[in-house]
């Protein structure tokens, strides 16, 4: 009989370990979710009757595969107000998510064998992403010593011939740092010089507690960067799946629309025109949302550092990474004992890469009382095991 099998880029593609978490939580019962990446917040209401106004009106059929025109030049809009560079509604191509604007854009550029510079820690997905597309992963270490902002150095040292892009990932998502200006201008220059193409994940540009971030778009014109974004974070739309991503070179621009037709042909229109009303309409549920996290992590970070743990203090995003190293072996060991024995669940910090390991990562995205609760369960924990 004819044996069938999966090549291997699907079968050594790795998991999310944040998804194999999710899973033993959700099986767990009643728990304290404190390991997924998605706001607790509902879909702000104006966004949620764009689209039922949209489906109602009979948009509901193909639209084109860069996005409607409308959204584009929302974007575009928001791109000069908010993150401070300017686009033509031609550069922004409408993408399922954050995750496919990352996604195509790689379908576009990568070769197989062509390398990946990967933040480690970092989202797993971006190694997943590289895998099932035959790339090769090389992933470069943020530290704590460098306030886990990218290094040139680090960026070298894993960088062969065979690298073809970088991905940048600020805020940073586990981490919550954020680069800062002059950090990227040297990431952008050393790309430059090396002709690898600069790919910017900027999921959380609304999530930010001070003035430190930059967008890399805002430093000037660069043909070798693609900067990518979502509307999961900043309107609590996660379920939705709009993202875009953004380029002025003109080449790959087509490139990615061209691609959208065999991947998903276009996005949904319904949630096009919920994306729309998102920029379009009143910006105070995000205002809202930013103040409700970083009280949360204002919070949480106090009565960690009571408790003896050691945590950064993250300039944006939603998560807080924790160095458990002291009192357990094993992160990933820690968080399943955390969940069966406390209720408790978090994100081994292992998933996130190799120098991830002796950390977990908490999410700030549930409300203060179940956050802290979860938090002084965790100590519990730590204190009950005792020092490693």
């Amino acid at each position: 009989m004819t044996s069938f099998s999966l090549p291997a880029t699907t079968s050594g593609m790795p998991r999310s370990g944040i998804r194999t978490f999710m899973d033993l939580a959700w099986a767990a019962g009643e728990v304290i979710h404190l390991e997924v990446g998605e706001p607790n917040f509902p879909t702000p209401p104006h966004i949620v009757e764009a689209a039922d106004r949209a489906a109602r009106s009979g948009q509901t059929r193909y639209v084109q595969n860069a996005g409607v025109p409308e959204l584009r030049e929302a974007i575009a809009a928001k791109l000069k107000n908010r993150n401070g560079y300017a686009a033509a509604s031609n550069d922004v191509v409408v993408t399922a998510g954050g995750v496919q604007a990352l996604y195509l854009t790689l379908l576009a550029l990568l070769q197989p064998g062509d390398g990946v510079l990967i933040p480690d820690p970092g989202w797993p997905n971006f190694r997943m992403i590289v895998t099932v597309l035959s790339g090769t992963v090389q992933p470069y270490q943020l530290r704590a010593a460098e306030r886990y902002e990218p290094c040139v150095a680090d960026l070298e040292a894993a960088a062969t011939s065979t690298t073809k892009a970088l991905i940048l990932n600020s805020p940073s998502n586990p981490l919550g740092s954020v680069a800062s200006a002059d950090r990227i201008r040297d990431v952008l220059a050393w790309a430059a010089e090396r002709g690898i193409w600069v790919i910017s994940d900027e999921c959380y540009d609304e999530i930010v507690f001070d003035d430190s971030f930059v967008s890399p778009g805002s430093l000037g014109s660069a043909e070798h960067l693609v900067s990518c974004y979502s509307f999961s974070k900043t309107y609590a739309m996660t379920g939705w799946r709009v993202g875009y991503a953004v380029t002025a070179n003109e080449k790959l621009r087509a490139g990615l629309a061209k691609l959208q037709e065999p991947v998903i042909s276009c996005v949904n229109a319904p949630a096009q025109a919920a994306a729309t009303a998102a920029l379009q309409g009143p910006q105070q549920v995000v205002t809202e949302m930013r103040a409700a996290y970083q009280a949360r992590r204002d919070a949480a970070v106090a009565a960690l550092r009571a408790g003896g743990v050691a945590v950064s203090n993250p300039s944006g995003a939603f998560y807080l990474w924790l160095n458990i190293s002291p009192w357990a072996v094993s992160d990933w060991d820690f968080a399943v004992s955390l969940l069966d024995q406390a209720g408790v669940a978090v994100a081994p910090g292992s998933a996130f890469g190799e120098h991830g390991s002796g950390f977990v990562r908490i999410s700030l995205a549930t409300d203060m009382p179940m956050l802290l609760d979860g938090i002084s369960r965790l100590l519990d924990r730590l204190h009950a095991a005792g020092p490693n």
